[in-house]
């Protein structure tokens, strides 16, 4: 299934979803504070997410997944589904693809599908946490980080293949995240696991192309539960800055333990110059994978409000690679991905829209509850008017979901695909 601009021209005209009153006002209100509503609604316009082609298909748990049927049965129609995501939102415009789960079959015809939707390549993601059906290794007890050596030099070795498939496609990163850690005390040397995942990073790094960039996530437990290898952001920052300048840190929304302050985490990597890559979910209780902003919202804000700091403030960072990474237990994972995208483009904007100079003024003179003042003015703004000029701006649906449904998108993908296929991944 294929949605064409005049698709969706046709819509917008038709609902007539009038939202210049509501613009108008936002525009009058923060011109007051040197904010210019024009200049937010085009950063806006501009924002891209990456979409994972492990989450076109429905999520599950260890007991049991549910279809909604019309799954995406190759990556050819994972690149379909986020083509109709871009159309109706015009902010997923990349895709970024998981080894061995997506090897494209065929290169050149995988990136004539990528560029007829608009989509770029983002990160690759290697996976040495499941052994595959023709593993001649295991990482049963480890990958990078394993006490076997042959177990390491095979997941060095897949890292390395995962960048040349890379390679041929467009991609300029890598994304490593390890399962490596125990279950039981004793069952590894901290140390010595420490000691062999730097080796093995050193390795890896030292193959990758003088463009590419290192992603090193983070996490605290799961599925390992006594320890983890790479457990948080502080070892992730180390191992990176022993790999080199073009090895960053990446923050997955989901992998910190409850209530910790992420965007204290994420402003100290940014002061350093190594927050490269960015995941996007939601939790309760730990690595959940919901829907963006459907648990934790004032979070996400205050979580932006750094990132749109230092993205005016601290050149030394580079420019970072977003991703959604979520699983759609429940949920058609289409309208799961679009309401991501909408939450995430809520609270990139709340936080564009903070006055930052009054800011740092009530900081300067503790005036602590001016500050609260400020923060809670723009998070409690309702800025779907500045996203709706933005999307008509760059020629996207006005209300995406709206239009998914409009357009009955799962029936149709349902018609061409049937209930029974499965999309490879969660």
């Amino acid at each position: 299934m294929k949605i064409n601009t005049d698709h969706i021209s046709a819509l917008n005209k038709k609902q007539e979803d009038s939202y210049s009153s509501e613009l108008d006002f936002l525009r009058n209100k923060f011109s007051k504070k040197g904010i210019t509503l024009d200049e937010i609604v085009q950063k806006v316009a501009d924002f891209q997410v990456a979409i994972p082609s492990w989450a076109l298909g429905a999520g599950g748990t260890r007991f049991g997944r549910f279809s909604y049927g019309g799954e995406p049965a190759s990556l050819e129609q994972k690149l379909d589904d986020i083509g109709v995501l871009h159309a109706l939102t015009k902010s997923a415009g990349a895709v970024s693809l998981h080894i061995p789960w997506d090897i494209p079959g065929d290169v050149k015809a995988i990136k004539d599908v990528a560029k007829d939707h608009g989509i770029t390549f983002d990160a690759m993601n290697s996976n040495t946490f499941q052994d595959q059906p023709d593993a001649k290794e295991t990482y049963k007890f480890g990958s990078l980080s394993s006490a076997d050596e042959a177990a390491r030099e095979y997941a060095i070795q897949h890292n390395k293949d995962v960048i040349n498939i890379g390679k041929e496609l467009g991609s300029k990163s890598l994304t490593v995240w390890l399962a490596d850690g125990a279950n039981f005390p004793g069952q590894n040397n901290f140390q010595t696991a420490l000691i062999n995942t730097e080796k093995s990073l050193k390795s890896i790094y030292e193959t990758m192309p003088e463009d590419w960039k290192m992603f090193i996530e983070y996490k605290p437990y799961e599925p390992n539960f006594y320890s983890t290898v790479i457990q948080d952001w502080g070892t992730s920052f180390m191992l990176a800055n022993a790999c080199g300048e073009r090895a960053y840190t990446l923050v997955d929304l989901g992998h910190h333990l409850p209530n910790t302050n992420i965007e204290q985490i994420v402003a100290t990597l940014m002061l350093k110059g190594k927050l490269g890559g960015f995941h996007f979910n939601d939790s309760k209780y730990g690595d959940d994978d919901v829907t963006v902003g459907s648990i934790k919202p004032y979070a996400l804000f205050l979580i932006f409000n750094e990132l749109v700091y230092g993205m005016e403030n601290n050149p030394q960072n580079p420019d970072f690679s977003w991703m959604i990474d979520a699983s759609h237990n429940t949920k058609d994972p289409l309208e799961d991905l679009i309401q991501s995208l909408e939450a995430i483009l809520i609270a990139y904007t709340q936080a564009l829209l903070v006055d930052q100079k009054a800011l740092r003024n009530a900081q300067q003179e503790n005036d602590v509850v001016k500050c609260q003042e400020i923060l809670q003015d723009a998070y409690r703004s309702d800025v779907r008017p500045i996203l709706k000029a933005a999307r008509e701006k760059s020629g996207a649906a006005v209300n995406p979901l709206q239009a998914y449904r409009n357009f009955e998108v799962r029936k149709q993908l349902i018609k061409e695909r049937g209930t029974k296929t499965l999309a490879t991944g969660l």
